[in-house]
């Protein structure tokens, strides 16, 4: 686990070559074909990539079924599975589980992004507040797509999204160990999401977006489109803003993400941290800014148990 552009793959990979191991991603955007560039695909196989096309909706509870397979695949083949990405959400799906939500009729989703065209997500998000605080205590005022996601959960049930979820908090699985690999200092983290970011236009991540904005049966609407970066290009193509107004916006987006992402991590039980520094080599304690993304170092890698641990220190020391 750990923020956008930590560096997760890149160790994931080398641990799947080390200990002959399978990954599985864990990206909601990388499930779709055509998001490449933007989400960041790895060159090394990963299990849950381009599965669905664009057009299609997949939720966390799909996620949690497909990852339940192949994890199962992956162990009769007499391999380990390793699972990497960002959407916390996913992995919550897969340790944890959620009750069935009945579906939910199309035009109660329709009606709320006709309404938040008008008056704005801020505003929606207001209205979650209003439903179901706990859902939206956990999101960005921002997040289109989750507080679109509960407020037509609400308005289609009458029961907030939040009663739906099992449990309150997040158990620990004995069957997981959940790693997170994240820079300690906020400075080098923001600078490897620029650069990051800075890469993807240069390596044509427009003309990857405006491929799907040509198929002309997308729209802001769908799952795919409102992934980060993707969505800024998306309004960029339609005129809504400069290019860079774009990049800007899909700067901030990210930076956004990153925030979400350890906010998630931050109260994630039996969590164990690999804290780098800017080379990506393993922090000592001793180290620590004064500024740290990680506010507690007691359960980081060198105090935990298990194999998996001398593997991935040795694997730092040349990461």
């Amino acid at each position: 686990m750990g923020p956008t552009a930590s560096g997760k793959s890149a160790l994931a990979e080398c641990l799947a070559e080390q200990v002959g191991g399978e990954l599985i991603s864990v990206d909601s955007a990388l499930i779709y074909r055509g998001l490449s560039i933007g989400a960041a695909k790895p060159d090394y196989p990963h299990h849950l990539v381009h599965i669905r096309d664009p057009s299609e909706r997949y939720t966390a509870a799909d996620f949690a079924r497909d990852a339940k397979r192949c994890i199962d695949e992956v162990q009769a083949r007499g391999r380990h599975p390793i699972l990497v990405g960002g959407s916390m959400l996913y992995f919550r799906a897969l340790l944890q589980g959620f009750d069935v939500v009945p579906a939910v009729d199309a035009r109660i989703r329709a009606d709320i992004e006709a309404e938040a065209q008008k008056t704005g997500w801020p505003a929606m998000h207001r209205e979650l507040m209003s439903v179901d605080p706990v859902t939206a205590e956990r999101l960005h005022p921002n997040h289109s797509q989750r507080i679109c996601r509960a407020l037509e959960v609400y308005r289609g049930t009458g029961v907030p999204l939040s009663h739906w979820q099992r449990g309150a908090s997040l158990p620990a699985s004995p069957r997981y160990e959940c790693i997170a690999l994240c820079p300690q200092d906020r400075s080098v983290l923001h600078a490897r999401i620029a650069d990051r970011l800075d890469a993807m236009f240069d390596n044509g991540f427009i003309d990857e977006v405006k491929a799907l904005f040509d198929r002309g049966d997308l729209h802001t609407g769908v799952q795919a489109v409102r992934a980060v970066g993707y969505r800024q290009i998306w309004a960029y193509l339609e005129g809504e803003i400069t290019l860079e107004e774009c990049r800007l916006r899909a700067l901030a987006a990210t930076r956004q993400l990153a925030k979400r992402q350890l906010t998630w991590l931050r109260s994630w039980p039996a969590l164990a941290w690999l804290p780098t520094d800017q080379r990506g080599q393993l922090l000592d304690a001793a180290d620590e800014p004064a500024d740290p993304l990680i506010p507690d170092l007691k359960g980081r890698a060198d105090s935990a148990s298990g194999g998996w641990r001398e593997r991935i220190l040795a694997l730092m020391r040349n990461f």
